[in-house]
């Protein structure tokens, strides 16, 4: 009789973790909880994202100050620039009608024609 009982009860406990196991995984796969875990590994990836691209954003402002050091970019400039030869051209306060660089030459400002 114990033999009976031993082999009924271990047979209602095998039910019973059976059943728990099959209604966890019935709720797994329904459709709001196959929802919620979309979300999430969609949250997650996005997290990864925003890491790796400020990863990104810091090691090119790293290597931009590298090369920036390497090609003396940084280094403060000493001399002034020369001015700016359109400059005197565009100032040119002669009185003929055309400018200096057209004087020599066999066209002129009035002749538009291009079929030369």
């Amino acid at each position: 009789m114990f033999r009976r009982t031993f082999w009924f009860t271990a047979g209602a406990a095998a039910g019973v973790w059976a059943t728990t196991k099959v209604n966890r995984k019935l709720k797994q796969l329904s459709p709001e909880s196959l929802a919620a875990q979309a979300a999430n590994k969609a949250v997650e990836a996005g997290h990864k994202l925003k890491d790796f691209a400020l990863d990104v954003r810091d090691n090119m402002a790293e290597r931009e100050a590298q090369l920036g050091d390497a090609l003396g970019l940084n280094d403060p400039v000493d001399r002034e620039l020369p001015a700016q030869r359109r400059f005197a051209v565009i100032q040119n306060t002669a009185t003929d009608k055309q400018p200096k660089y057209l004087g020599n030459t066999r066209y002129s400002i009035d002749n538009r024609n291009e079929d030369h």
